[in-house]
């Protein structure tokens, strides 16, 4: 393995293109994409070295599995979980996944620090180096690059340089903090539960979710024997530190679900409020945030894991870009303006479900029936709704009078020579998508842009980012006119 690990920061420190404080699954997935591009990177982690099982996200979704299917990764992450086609949102609605347009017609249902295991090995393997045990207590900047001011776990203090720093840090980010950004939002349910326990009896589905009254309750699997049980009562408002016991847990599960399912040897417990929070910005000069240091919403959907993933595929050849001196700072700006929208309605989304899920009052049940009744029968609306959760249907704004594709998602399609899309994705590259027998009529780099033809008769030219998105369309038949903004970064 190449990677290396740091323990200590030292007071002189070779100063780094980027560093990524937080080696969650944005910080790891985002360090990965920079060193497979070439940029150094550092990934600055304040814990020890050890993934823990204790993560909340439970679920990944299709648009994420394509993500990982451009790294080559898709295949290890679905060894680890179970395929799940159809998703419950609330009360006598289930949508079935199998109609999605993707290879990924599913959800699949992994902890996530299975993903992390994959995520790192990929990291270690593309040169990233880890400092752990390492806080991040301060942050300034300058015209040429950022100094972060550090603390080992020993109380070492230190310094590293970097041209740009991003932080992946959580909830309670110290990059955001250091840049004095506020995280405006509020706590939307307190005192949910959590539990990872045994069950005498095996639930009937894969995933069990289900709200009765002033109850909720969502128990999945692990794979290893153990299930993750989160719950919650409208009335049992205490706080997080409160004392909690199995008994409770099975009590929440009994409200919501109807029975217990045997609970038995938890192995972990804990007590949690779940907030709705966004960072006005997402990018301060050389220093940028991402996944839940940006973001922080309930987990209705799964949508946290996968929205901060996302995050990070959006950033990572964009950053690479710019800190390979193939593009100007302005490429960066781009990352919060199409992010940022992501961020806020995922905020609207989950927190939506939630509300639906935990209607109570005359009239949310009623609003709750009406919607149920029209994603049940109206199928464009629900093809809205699922697009948005599983990110299918996320797509970017476009410049006035572009092609109609630009700033869509581009589904894996087949290319001539037998291969994939999302596989050519695979380098890190640009992909230009030509009709068969169209020449590129251009000169491109090679190590910028893979050319490619459809396996079938289309005749749309076609360029598609990194992170899977139509850069650029056109029906001329060729390349010829391709924008001169794609010079810098994308041609050279």
């Amino acid at each position: 393995m190449n990677g290396t690990t740091n323990n200590s920061t030292g007071n002189a420190t070779a100063p780094r293109p980027v560093v990524v404080v937080g080696s969650g699954p944005t910080g790891l997935l985002l360090a990965g994409d920079l060193a497979a591009a070439g940029v150094p990177v550092t990934l600055v982690e304040r814990r020890a070295h050890k993934i823990s099982n204790l993560s909340r996200a439970f679920v990944v979704h299709a648009r994420t599995l394509e993500q990982l299917d451009a790294r080559g990764l898709a295949d290890a992450v679905e060894r680890q979980g179970t395929r799940l086609d159809r998703l419950r949102l609330f009360h006598h609605l289930t949508v079935d996944l199998t109609g999605l347009p993707s290879r990924f017609n599913h959800l699949l249902v992994v902890p996530q620090y299975e993903v992390e295991k994959v995520l790192e090995r990929r990291a270690v393997d593309a040169g990233v180096t880890f400092a752990y045990e390492t806080e991040v207590t301060g942050l300034t900047q300058d015209a040429a690059g950022v100094t972060l001011a550090t603390r080992t776990a020993d109380g070492e203090s230190g310094e590293l340089r970097a041209a740009y720093v991003v932080g992946t840090d959580g909830m309670r980010s110290s990059v955001r903090e250091a840049l004095g950004l506020p995280f405006p939002g509020k706590s939307v349910i307190r005192s949910v539960v959590l539990a990872d326990v045994k069950l005498a009896q095996e639930p009937e589905n894969l995933l069990t979710v289900n709200a009765v009254g002033d109850a909720f309750a969502f128990i999945a699997p692990f794979g290893d024997g153990y299930y993750r049980v989160i719950g919650w009562i409208r009335s049992h408002d205490v706080p997080d530190d409160a004392p909690l016991g199995l008994d409770e847990i099975k009590e929440v599960a009994r409200l919501a679900l109807g029975h217990d399912y045997g609970m038995h040897d938890p192995r972990w417990m804990s007590r949690f409020h779940s907030d709705e929070r966004q960072a006005p910005h997402y990018r301060v000069g050389r220093v940028l945030l991402a996944g839940d240091a940006a973001h922080v919403h309930t987990p209705a959907g799964g949508q946290g894991m996968n929205t901060g993933l996302q995050d990070a595929a959006n950033l990572g050849w964009k950053l690479a870009a710019v800190a390979g001196g193939r593009a100007g700072q302005e490429l960066l700006d781009t990352y919060e303006a199409e992010r940022h929208p992501v961020g806020k309605e995922v905020l609207r989304s989950s927190g939506g479900i939630v509300r639906m899920a935990m209607a109570n009052s005359p009239w949310t049940l009623a609003a709750r029936a009406t919607l149920t009744a029209v994603l049940n029968r109206v199928r464009p609306a629900r093809d809205w709704v699922v697009g948005g959760i599983t990110g299918i249907g996320v797509a970017y704004a476009a410049p006035k009078g572009a092609h109609r594709l630009v700033g869509k998602r581009v589904p894996d399609v087949s290319l001539q020579d037998g291969s994939r899309l999302y596989e050519a994705l695979r380098e890190g590259k640009f992909v230009l998508v030509l009709p068969q027998g169209v020449d590129a009529e251009r000169e491109f780099g090679k190590d910028a842009v893979a050319v490619a033809r459809w396996a079938s008769g289309r005749r749309t030219s076609l360029l598609v980012r990194p992170d899977g998105y139509a850069a650029w369309a056109s029906e001329a038949g060729g390349a010829a006119d391709l924008p001169a903004e794609f010079a810098g970064y994308a041609l050279r």
